[in-house]
């Protein structure tokens, strides 16, 4: 399947129903007078948050979605049928954002959560509603209202636990493996991971999700490399796993590097608590891990792991650190068959008569 994390689509919701104008024609009835029933009301537009999606591929192939309009009335007083209700399933994360790409419509966090985004239009009334003592036999009746539409765009945004950073080729992806069973592509080349790769692991009974995103460079918040695109899926995470390279020549730089864009892209990261893994320690004598170890200290409050992904080494110990940052998770709704979706009441159109 592939990562989508960005959609725009159209959305429109049902118009009303017209209402009718009808008279009683039964034999032996005088003067019948008027019996058009109203329209149905248009159906609504509902995003609804579901937990077994990951991506916003399906909006790749469908970009207009338009409810059910209302049907017209009809004589003997029948009102038309309502619109059905058009229900639009997203990942949890999505935000759905306005046209202007800057206001935030609803935030979809929780599964089972709705948002009523276009509301169907109400439906005519018909001739019937508009019979007095003074006009006995009205001729007219209302049109149904049009729906509301709209374009918005769908952003998703990552729900994980713990968010993996680091310059490229620091063995985000051969950690997630480690841990996890997750199977992301691994190659010893920078920019392996072209998009994020989600891993569940479980230390002390304790479930924990891990997101790894493509590798920062110096520059990605001006768009060099492959940007800072991705660090929104790092924006809902409890506690960042640092891990840099301890092959480096300088890794007191590669650290400071990733900070300064994060704090580039949103300063309100840089709270965030944050784990430092040094990574591929295999590759070097226990003399120059302390040293690199002590020197990452030396310029960092948070926790520092001597680790290697590829062989095992710590990474229980460091995972085991990183869940001391993850709180419980609550309970979730059963399905979304049980959420009652909450609309406003139908509001009838102004009349004179009224």
């Amino acid at each position: 399947m592939k990562f989508l994390d960005q959609a725009k689509i159209y959305l429109k919701s049902g118009d009303g129903g017209r209402g009718c104008v009808s008279f009683r024609r039964e034999k032996y009835i005088e003067f019948g007078g008027p019996n058009g029933g109203d329209g149905g009301k248009g159906g609504s537009v509902i995003f609804v948050a579901v937990e077994n999606l990951n991506t916003l591929i399906d909006f790749r192939y469908r970009q207009h979605f338009k409810a059910q309009n209302g049907q017209h009335g009809m004589g003997s007083e029948m009102s038309g049928a309502k619109g059905e209700d058009l229900i639009i399933k997203v990942p949890v994360g999505t935000e759905i954002v306005a046209d202007d790409g800057e206001t935030v419509l609803a935030d979809m966090v929780e599964a089972g959560q709705t948002f009523l985004a276009a509301k169907g239009g109400d439906g005519g009334r018909g001739n019937t509603r508009f019979k007095t003592s003074t006009n006995q036999a009205p001729r007219y009746a209302e049109p149904g209202w049009p729906g509301e539409e709209m374009w918005v765009w769908l952003r998703l945004k990552i729900i994980a636990d713990v968010g993996l950073i680091g310059l490229p080729n620091a063995g985000k992806s051969t950690f997630l493996t480690a841990v996890t069973k997750a199977r992301p592509k691994i190659a010893d080349y920078p920019f392996t991971t072209l998009h994020p790769n989600l891993g569940v692991a479980w230390t002390d009974g304790k479930e924990i999700v891990l997101a790894d995103i493509p590798g920062l460079i110096e520059g990605a918040h001006d768009g060099i490399g492959l940007g800072d695109r991705f660090l929104k899926h790092v924006e809902r995470c409890s506690v960042f796993l640092h891990l840099i390279d301890a092959t480096s020549e300088d890794i007191v730089r590669d650290y400071k590097t990733i900070r300064h864009e994060l704090e580039l892209y949103k300063e309100s990261l840089l709270q965030k608590p944050e784990v430092v893994a040094l990574n591929k320690i295999d590759s070097l004598t226990p003399k120059e891990i302390e040293k690199k170890k002590k020197l990452l200290a030396k310029n960092t409050t948070s926790p520092v792991f001597a680790i290697s992904a590829i062989a095992g080494t710590n990474t229980a110990d460091c995972l085991r650190e990183i869940a001391g940052f993850v709180p419980l998770k609550k309970k979730k709704a059963d399905s979304v068959a049980e959420i009652e979706i909450e609309t406003e009441p139908v509001r009838k159109p102004w009349s004179p008569l009224d």
